[in-house]
């Protein structure tokens, strides 16, 4: 079947999305919204890759090409991609060490991507990080510590505050992270300097292999800033995201302060690979959410119902993507390894030691008694 020239599409259509729960607001994002075309096509390309991009992950790791801890984003694509529609390159964004989606969507190249996961030269961060260490200019990680990367969004949104600049920080963390002590200090001075920083609980349910209702006694996170306003939003719907994420950078970029939201999503793989995820869900929970609430399937069923685009169309994107990802995935692994007399190469032992009152330390201290 030949597809339908490109004016036989609809342009534009109004979707009703889900209402966000909101917490210390007058106001809340729209539940009804307008998608293009264009916006569509790029929403879904850019999910499809970062789901083509995890799967080839998994099948790399199975074939042991990437090694030790490996953190995909299967299932929360609209989170990453969503945010992202609501706010500029030129903004700031940390998360943790589920980070390739963000790397992707922050610029990094799929084959910089693979080959450092891979643990090659040409990896984004010369193949140094791995899964949990990517960065681009505007990204700042991908931190391994749990919710190390709060405090230092924060840090980043002082920045921009201080520097006068119009931008804002974007700060994702997840329900197990959102327990941390280091969190609520982050919150209180945020609240306190009225910080441009969104402040992002990806919410999938599960703290690593603890479900969320066993961690917390709390599991609205959208209210955990206490003075800090904020939403909770259907985080398996794009649209949802990206209106609540609007909604947020209004917010601070009016001088408000810090807002937080709760994205309710999914991940669809393990915590890691070669997590045995199944212990602690079981499969048909996870089939339901597949089947029910998978973000690409959202996001295309909504355009085809509105005839935005064609079954044919999208096909024709997802064998793009496919032929992009293994060209990737094969420049990764016929890469080289970093050479070994880079081993020892940027870390902390190249500096000349620290000395205060005489000594330093690494000082092997003697007693006098």
């Amino acid at each position: 079947m030949s597809v339908p020239p490109h004016a036989d599409f609809t342009t534009w259509a109004t979707f009703e999305i889900k209402k966000c729960d909101v917490h210390k607001l007058d106001e809340a994002p729209a539940a009804q919204v307008v998608l293009t075309r264009d916006e569509g096509l790029q929403y879904y390309s850019t999910m499809q890759t970062i789901r083509c991009l995890e799967l080839k992950a998994g099948q790399l790791f199975n074939q042991r090409i990437i090694r030790g801890g490996c953190h995909l984003y299967n299932g929360q694509e609209a989170c990453a991609v969503g945010i992202e529609a609501a706010i500029n390159l030129t903004d700031h964004l940390i998360t943790a060490y589920r980070c390739h989606g963000f790397t992707y969507t922050r610029g990094g190249s799929l084959k910089k991507i693979l080959a450092e996961l891979a643990g090659r030269a040409a990896g984004i961060s010369k193949g140094r990080g791995g899964s949990m260490h990517m960065y681009t200019k505007t990204f700042y990680g991908g931190n391994g510590i749990v919710g190390s990367q709060v405090p230092l969004g924060a840090g980043l949104a002082l920045a921009c505050k201080y520097q006068n600049k119009s931008e804002l920080s974007v700060c994702v963390y997840g329900d197990g992270a959102a327990n941390q002590g280091q969190v609520f200090e982050t919150f209180n001075m945020a609240a306190l300097w009225k910080l441009p920083v969104i402040f992002v609980c990806e919410n999938n349910r599960f703290a690593k292999g603890t479900p969320m209702e066993r961690a917390s006694a709390s599991t609205d996170f959208y209210k955990r800033g206490d003075f800090i306003p904020g939403l909770r939003v259907d985080g398996m719907d794009i649209l949802c995201v990206r209106e609540a994420t609007r909604f947020a950078a209004d917010h601070c970029k009016s001088g408000k302060g810090p807002i937080l939201l709760e994205l309710q999503t999914y991940r669809f793989a393990g915590h890691f690979e070669g997590d045995a995820h199944l212990s602690y869900r079981s499969q048909e929970e996870v089939d339901e959410v597949r089947r029910d609430r998978d973000p690409i399937s959202i996001l295309r069923d909504h355009m085809l119902s509105s005839n935005m685009t064609s079954v044919e169309e999208l096909e024709g994107i997802d064998v793009g993507i496919i032929k992009d990802v293994e060209e990737a995935a094969e420049f990764a692994v016929t890469s080289p390894e970093p050479p070994l007399e880079e081993l020892c190469n940027h870390v902390f032992c190249n500096n000349p030691p620290l000395e205060m009152r005489g000594t330093n330390p690494w000082t092997k201290l003697k007693s006098s008694s």
